[in-house]
């Protein structure tokens, strides 16, 4: 097995799992890395699906409890779990309307590093204005979601489609314009983007299916892991650092990122 490609693999695999639940755009950071590393992955981009797929495991894990509650809330009918799952398939149903209608013009049109660059500056510029502007919290839990505030999130979703603006950012900006607090906006986030992105990877799977190839399985397994890993490290750290700080540093991040990227690509 190559080692320039083994080296690759895993970096991508660990700079997935870093960003998919952090305000960044963890496809725009996938975008501009396989273009800076020339990483050339198996075909039918089966390598960027699984390596998504390793993420959402980690967050699963995460918030098993969670999900096993809920699970068997619903089962018995508890009033509060059934509002929670049906709160989250609100939210979800946005992204399945229109992720299902755009998917081919977004693949082949939007999936640029360009794209990703400007996106970036305007979603850190988004972040900046939200959190000056956002006023007091009036959902501090996630059993307090409400099903109008859920749709409203999912709504939110459907900009991430672009890339580079993040899916986790535009959810917990979209909850935080709506007065749910820090931390309750990243884990609802996260309980969102289990259905949406198990939902997406299925689709993507299906849609590519005649053209993956698991040649190079040695290589998806080792990104697979590292995204796996780095997401587990990520998820805790990220809600108890924005329930102190905010998401500032998230946002000049994201406009320093996106600033470097259009620097670079004017230059290529």
């Amino acid at each position: 097995m190559d080692l320039t490609l083994i080296w690759k693999a895993l970096l991508i695999g660990v700079v997935e799992g870093l960003t998919e639940f952090l305000p960044v755009s963890s496809t725009g950071h996938i975008i501009l890395a396989e273009e800076v590393l020339d990483f050339q992955g198996p075909p039918g981009k089966v390598f960027e699906i699984v390596i998504q797929l390793g993420a959402i495991l980690a967050v699963c894990l995460l918030y098993r409890a969670k999900i096993w509650t809920t699970a068997k809330g619903v089962l018995e009918r508890d009033k509060q779990a059934t509002r929670f799952t049906v709160a989250i398939l609100v939210a979800f149903l946005p992204a399945v309307i229109i992720g299902v209608a755009a998917h081919k013009y977004i693949k082949s049109v939007l999936f640029s590093p360009w794209v990703v660059a400007i996106s970036l500056i305007v979603g850190g510029i988004a972040i900046l204005v939200i959190e000056r502007f956002a006023q007091r919290p009036r959902i501090k839990s996630l059993d307090e979601v409400d099903l109008k505030t859920a749709l409203y999130v999912g709504l939110c979703q459907c900009v991430a489609m672009i890339p580079g603006v993040s899916r986790s950012g535009a959810t917990i900006m979209g909850a935080r314009i709506f007065r749910v607090d820090r931390a309750t906006a990243a884990e609802f986030s996260f309980f969102l983007a289990m259905p949406t992105m198990l939902g997406a990877t299925v689709y993507d799977l299906y849609k590519n299916w005649s053209s993956l190839s698991w040649d190079h399985g040695g290589v998806i397994a080792l990104g697979f892991l590292a995204a796996f890993f780095s997401a587990l490290l990520v998820v805790r750290a990220f809600v108890a650092f924005i329930s102190r700080h905010g998401f500032t540093v998230f946002a000049w991040y994201r406009i320093a990122v996106g600033a470097l990227a259009l620097t670079l690509l004017l230059m290529h």
